[in-house]
């Protein structure tokens, strides 16, 4: 693999780690700022909304610009919207900060995963993509928790300025050793978005809202059934999200190297494995050692699906950044969905087990959802492209 793919995920890494800070520090930012949790949670719906609304729609004004330069213009807009966030003194530039951020994550996901396919061929995209995205598992399992002790120790902001360094830091890596890019053809926005007529391509996104909603429904609300229904001490939950992060990363490399020969038969797998998990901890999560188990296996089965969805969406719509970044846009609503659903679910009265069947039943879909492209486009390896210009 490029060198540049390597960067790629520490950009990721960087990226992600902002996301998912901010809710390891709400009661810092509450006091911080004299706001409630629930407005501090506002920003993590910010940044999500952003990344849905807003990253596409930066993606259609950089259709004609290089990838590297793409790249090099969106890392610096995060980095200014990290700093705002580092200075803020009001919630107003803390949420403008959010939105920044969004913003020009989802479009850099875009233009990332656009310049992974053309430096390493259409035949192993996935392997590469797994590669990038596994700065995301990363984040999850290590970035989250170094900002929480960072916050607890030394206050919030020396996380911002931290993660504002690493990427300052990621910028230089590519200028100095990310090739060009081929150029993108200069398409209208209208051609863009006709571009986007493929029912394969849908039924892939589909798919990919559809397993990420699973995921996240039941993920969101593990903590409380550690403790309320499985009967662990709270100091253990920090050890069982372990399990999770250590078994996301495995399973993201594995899936990496398997998906773009297999991409069917790894998106089969997961799902029935999320589907088998789900149900377990819905019948038995008052088994301790079923529970870690089915963490595992919820982690190794559920976001590392991440690069076989990539290629096969690649497959069906292409590479360019727009396709990418849409799926992106795609990946967080359904990520949305599935917290505000299993949230619902608690609100009712239902119990800490209803979001497991309702993640069953997203998975069930997810499942069904595979045989809407029974065609060949979607799922085969193309041939590699020429190489790019450096």
């Amino acid at each position: 693999m490029p060198a540049a793919i390597y960067l790629l995920s520490l950009c990721i890494f960087a990226m992600a780690t902002s996301e998912f800070m901010v809710a390891g520090m709400m009661p810092s930012l509450a006091a911080a700022f004299h706001i409630s949790l629930a407005e501090v949670g506002n920003l993590v719906s910010a940044f999500a909304a952003s990344v849905v609304v807003g990253g596409p729609l930066l993606t259609l004004r950089l259709r004609a610009v290089r990838r590297k330069p793409a790249l090099l213009g969106l890392l610096a807009l995060f980095l200014l919207g990290q700093l705002i966030g580092a200075a803020a003194d009001s919630y107003a530039q803390m949420l403008a900060s959010r939105i920044i951020c969004g913003v020009a994550q989802s479009a850099f996901f875009g233009v990332a995963l656009a310049l992974a396919g053309e430096l390493v061929g259409m035949d192993r995209i996935a392997r590469a993509a797994g590669l990038v995205l596994n700065g995301l598992m990363l984040a999850s399992v290590a970035g989250l928790p170094m900002a929480t002790l960072l916050d607890q120790r030394w206050g919030w902001r020396v996380s911002f300025w931290l993660v504002a360094a690493l990427v300052g830091l990621a910028m230089l890596g590519i200028a100095v050793l990310t090739p060009a890019g081929a150029k993108p053809a200069r398409q209208g926005a209208a051609e863009e978005i006709r571009a986007l007529d493929k029912p394969a391509l849908w039924a892939a996104y589909l798919s990919s809202a559809l397993i990420i909603g699973s995921v996240f429904t039941v993920f969101t609300y593990l903590a409380p059934l550690f403790q309320q229904v499985s009967g662990f001490s709270a100091a253990l939950a920090p050890a069982l999200f372990g399990v999770y992060g250590v078994a996301t990363v495995l399973g993201n490399l594995v899936t990496g190297r398997l998906a773009d020969r297999h991409t069917r038969r790894v998106l089969q797998g997961g799902i029935l494995t999320l589907l088998a998990v789900m149900l377990a901890l819905a019948l038995g999560a008052q088994w301790q050692v079923l529970t870690v188990a089915a963490v595992f296996l919820l982690g190794a089965a559920g976001l590392p699906m991440n690069p076989a969805m990539v290629a096969r969406v690649v497959r069906a719509g292409g590479s360019g950044a727009m396709t990418n970044s849409l799926h992106m846009a795609v990946i967080n609503l359904g990520l949305m969905f599935g917290a505000w659903a299993g949230g619902l679910c608690l609100d009712a009265g239902w119990g800490l087990r209803a979001p497991l069947w309702l993640g069953a039943a997203l998975a069930l879909l997810a499942w069904l959802s595979l045989s809407l492209d029974r065609g060949g486009d979607s799922w085969q390896a193309k041939t590699r492209p020429a190489e790019v210009s450096v």
